[in-house]
């Protein structure tokens, strides 16, 4: 079993181990996100299909990412606590690959709700722990460029689920068969998740650090990062709204919405790559220019024409690129390695609660005036800007060339 050591000036063979290990799990969220993504592309028709209101689509949705968020706190400080990496990444894995096939057996709305909320908890368990363990190993090849790899590899599979669902409904009509079909990535999600098991059974040492799920000993420094993640997200829609807004005011064809939100994820993998190598060498400052241009976003979707919908979808999905790397590479740098998985859910948890309360005002702000949605997402996306270049003076965040 190739060994995968924690320091910084490891061997090549150390650190051909860490990659082989980023690229596995690179494998295991590209089947997974073909099987959730795939399904949560089509879950709103299918829950109206199954007689919910859209108040109830919008709960279930809504509730179901907050509930996850809120619940990575919790599988964060377990898995610190003990040691159990590993076995809590699989379990959550597993809950995720068996809820959404099971979609195609219901044959009622409230069913189909909790499937939706059970494939958020799954991964609410199996994030954490496995954050941990990416970052425990990674330390030897640069932890932006392997998140960045794994996040590409995630969003190859974010943007096939989709397009695969969406091949489905137009060959057959069946959402059933659709969700059905999805079991055969999940399946394989579970196959390569084993090999790696049995390949990296301690990634980076991570079991044998010393249990520590402190908050109180976490530095300034992670909390006001935290604050500057969070104000990011409360300013990034979500996209089930702009998709709304898109047939609501007719910029985009209702068939090219899935399209869309495949491009999205395709940009979010593509991205990830640069900007995690970018962060590597040049530290968190790279947040300064990526969060002004992405804050460009909104007016370009909501208030622009097909052309701008399709140019601010793709700066959508450059934030979700640069959250998946940047931000959460610079977390291990500021946090003890033995806290790892208890700061991932701090994390994961505040910046959820910002994305969920500022998708909450959105919504409420574009039955009122959609320049004020606007102008709230730039506000609480420029906010960010002070923060991340107070964060620059922190050694641990200026990169290689800083």
């Amino acid at each position: 079993m190739a060994a995968i050591g924690s320091g910084s000036g490891g061997s090549s063979t150390s650190r051909a181990a860490a990659l082989r290990l980023v690229v596995l799990f690179g494998v295991v969220s590209l089947f997974a996100d073909m099987v959730y993504e795939g399904g949560r592309s089509i879950t709103g028709p299918y829950l109206a299909l199954l007689g919910a209101s859209g108040a109830a689509v919008g709960i279930v949705a809504g509730g179901g990412e907050l509930l996850g968020y809120a619940l990575r706190l919790v599988s964060g400080r377990v898995a610190d606590a003990t040691r159990l990496y590993w076995p809590l990444t699989i379990a959550g894995y597993l809950v995720q690959m068996l809820a959404v096939p099971a979609l195609a057996l219901v044959g009622s709305w409230p069913a189909a709700a909790s499937l939706i909320v059970l494939e958020r908890v799954g991964k609410a368990m199996r994030n954490p722990p496995r954050d941990a363990m990416l970052a425990g190993a990674s330390s030897e090849i640069g932890r932006g460029w392997a998140f960045g790899v794994h996040e590409a590899l995630d969003q190859v599979g974010a943007l096939v689920g989709p397009l695969l669902a969406a091949l489905i409904l137009a060959l057959q009509g069946s959402y059933q068969l659709a969700f059905a079909i999805l079991a055969i990535p999940a399946a394989i999600t579970l196959a390569t998740l084993a090999v790696a098991r049995m390949t990296y059974p301690d990634p980076g040492g991570v079991s044998a650090r010393k249990a520590d799920v402190r908050t109180e000993g976490l530095s300034n420094t992670f909390w006001l990062y935290i604050a500057g993640a969070g104000l990011v997200g409360a300013g990034f829609a979500d996209f089930s709204l702009m998709a709304f807004h898109f047939q609501k005011a007719h910029t985009v064809a209702g068939g090219l919405v899935p399209v869309f939100y495949a491009l999205a994820m395709g940009t979010s993998g593509l991205g990830s790559l640069l900007f995690g190598r970018l962060f590597d060498r040049r530290g968190i400052v790279v947040l300064v220019p990526l969060t002004a241009l992405t804050a460009l976003f909104a007016p370009l979707a909501f208030l622009g024409n097909g052309t701008a919908a399709f140019f601010g979808t793709v700066l959508w999905g450059v934030g979700l690129g640069v959250h998946e790397s940047v931000m959460q590479a610079a977390v291990a740098q500021v946090v003890p390695a033995g806290r790892l998985a208890s700061a991932y859910g701090l994390f994961n948890l505040g910046f959820g609660v910002a994305w969920f309360a500022g998708s909450a005002v959105m919504g409420l702000l574009y039955d009122v005036s959609i320049p004020a949605l606007v102008i709230f997402s730039i506000i609480a996306e420029l906010a960010a800007i002070p923060i991340f270049l107070r964060l620059r003076r922190n050694p641990a965040l200026r990169g290689s060339a800083g």
